[in-house]
């Protein structure tokens, strides 16, 4: 008997620990990288672990001097400009790699594709054909397509210099380097883009020196993210 007030006591103060206990909290999905039903293609949701200030689409202050509807791809710095009027731009995150760094100059949008078809390049076969020795034949549009959703095909004088600007289904490259050398973004984002450019627009790529001069240097961390310029001495210091 002399027990049960002491029990009592300590069940209630158990109760008081559970009930004061946090509940874990699910990650907020950002409603512009949400599931998109996209005719009889559900796209999945972009997982809040790979959205950040530098990977979210943003509408920004923009001072490259670029025509409205230019297209700037920064693959130095990992982003992608839709300039429009009044110094404004849609800034998007991009994943690329070796080969992509070595687009260079001024190209147009010679080609607009839904769900596109993908062909590895002879280049891609012969360096790595334990990946891409059996898609010689092409891979049909779809989710299991790395082009993803949406491509832009790059064009200069008229002829295909086989560079694209797509989506991708794997989303946690963008942001690194780690594409076979095509620019690419979340589906969400290249259909966003897609929606907005004409066939026939002007599409630049920096340099490195105007990256350099308009974004600062941009360097990878050691899990290969991109990191802003103003960390580097928090990470060298």
């Amino acid at each position: 008997m002399p027990f049960r007030p002491l029990a009592a006591a300590l069940s209630l103060v158990i109760l008081g620990a559970c009930a004061s206990a946090p509940i874990p909290m699910l990650p907020v999905q950002n409603p512009d990288y949400a599931a998109v039903q996209d005719g009889d293609i559900l796209i999945p949701a972009v997982h809040p672990r790979f959205l950040n200030e530098h990977s979210v689409r943003q509408e920004v202050d923009y001072e490259g001097g670029e025509a409205p509807g230019t297209i700037v791809v920064d693959t130095h710095a990992r982003k992608l400009y839709h300039v429009h009027e009044g110094g404004r731009a849609t800034r998007y995150a991009i994943g690329t790699g070796p080969e992509g760094r070595a687009l260079r100059g001024q190209t147009t949008v010679g080609a607009k594709r839904e769900w596109p078809g993908w062909t590895p390049t002879q280049n891609m076969i012969r360096q790595m054909p334990e990946l891409y020795a059996e898609f010689a034949g092409g891979l049909e549009g779809g989710l299991e397509n790395p082009l993803g959703a949406r491509a832009l095909y790059l064009y200069r004088n008229g002829k295909d210099t086989m560079y694209r600007i797509h989506g991708t289904i794997d989303n946690a490259s963008v942001g690194r380097a780690t594409s076979a050398g095509c620019i690419r973004l979340f589906n969400q984002d290249i259909i966003h883009l897609y929606n907005n450019v004409e066939r026939g627009a002007r599409v630049k790529v920096r340099s490195l020196e105007e990256s350099r001069r308009l974004e600062g240097e941009w360097f990878d961390d050691e899990d290969g993210d991109i990191q802003p310029p103003l960390l580097v001495s928090e990470v060298t210091g």
